[in-house]
């Protein structure tokens, strides 16, 4: 009777086993709310000085923010890293693209994480000026260093900053000598015009260069040979041998048309094979011979003195750029003067003038 009352269909589903959640409400509530639970600029401090990583990369994240919000916070986390950094030697690291930088500092990194030291890649990737996009590849470029615990590799993007480092990477400098890394070293895009913003902030300065690529006559301009401390010619291996052995006495040849330098350091040119691991260690003893002499005959002070300085009058710079253009009647009366200036109706000159004298006003 029951069954007349209710019936079914001999192709009725039964009744199955009611499923489980697919995720548990409690563990993503608490996901959450540790997300927005970020450590305060003590907290992340403390992690910096006993060698945190987790808290070394968050710290840096806030130094590269162009968020406002996070400027006060970072300006006191660097400030309280400032006492316990300076204790590194900073080596900048430049090259033309395809010289072989990143394989070059990756069997140089490991070879110094050898002897017990500490080694901070700063990688500064190329950004697109069409995208502004960085594809920050350094890390899987260096896949051993990368892995090696006494060794930190942080790939930045060089944004629109002169001579392709990027705005923060002083700052970055300051966090990992905090952090215990005794040895920084730098990697820029790529020898240009303008690369030169990375000499301003390293002890020394080391050239990349290939032979067999037409190399030699580009490397012998004047602006960066001047700067390099020391030559190193890559991919020396192979059929490549004997070519690099002519390059490095063409080098020796032109470095010699250049002025003495203040620090009394005569450049070397060597090579090596970054593949092979070939001639690394005379790398760092050049560095090391370096070193010697400069800190011998306070060199070394006076030119982390003058970088001091010359970093805190880029930022006034950089300060007073952002404040203009961020000023709200500066940016109405840009936006009329540019089309002033496409219809022909000001010159550019006139139209700067106009937009300083309403910016000091």
């Amino acid at each position: 009777m029951k069954e007349q009352d209710n019936p079914k269909s001999a192709l009725h589903e039964k009744d199955g086993i009611p499923q489980p959640e697919s995720f548990s409400v409690s563990a993503m509530a608490k996901v959450l709310t540790s997300r927005k639970v970020q450590p305060s600029a003590e907290e992340l401090v403390k992690g910096i000085l006993s060698g945190n990583i987790s808290a070394l990369s968050r710290a840096i994240t806030l130094v590269e923010s162009t968020n406002p919000s996070h400027l006060a916070k970072a300006n006191d986390i660097i400030s309280a890293s400032l006492p316990h950094a300076n204790q590194s030697v900073r080596i900048g690291i430049t090259g033309v693209p395809g010289v072989g930088k990143s394989t070059f500092i990756e069997a140089f990194g490991k070879y110094l994480t050898g002897l017990g030291k500490k080694v901070a890649v700063l990688a500064v990737d190329p950004s697109s000026s069409i995208s502004h996009g960085s594809i920050l590849g350094d890390k899987t470029r260096m896949e051993e260093l990368v892995k090696d615990p006494n060794a930190f590799i942080r790939p930045s993007a060089s944004g629109e900053t002169l001579g392709g480092v990027a705005r923060k990477t002083r700052e970055t400098i300051i966090l990992c000598e905090a952090a215990g890394f005794d040895t920084i070293i730098i990697e820029t895009v790529g020898v240009g015009q303008s690369e030169t913003a990375v000499h301003s902030m390293v002890d020394f300065f080391l050239l990349l260069k290939i032979a067999g690529a037409g190399d030699e006559l580009q490397g012998i301009k004047r602006g960066i040979m001047e700067m390099a401390d020391a030559i190193v010619i890559n991919k020396a291996d192979g059929d490549n041998v004997a070519k690099a052995k002519l390059a490095k006495t063409e080098f020796n040849r032109a470095l010699h048309l250049f002025p003495a330098k203040s620090s009394g350091w005569i450049p070397t040119v060597t090579t090596c094979s970054a593949y092979e691991k070939t001639g690394i260690d005379n790398v760092w003893q050049i560095i090391s011979d370096y070193f010697s002499l400069v800190k011998g005959n306070k060199y070394f002070e006076e030119k982390r003195q003058s970088q001091s300085q010359y970093w805190m009058m880029e930022t006034i710079n950089e300060q007073l750029k952002n404040h203009f253009y961020q000023h709200p009647e500066i940016a109405a009366l840009l936006e009329q003067n540019k089309k002033a200036v496409e219809e022909n109706q000001l010159s550019p000159f006139a139209a700067a003038m106009q937009l300083l004298a309403k910016y000091f006003k």
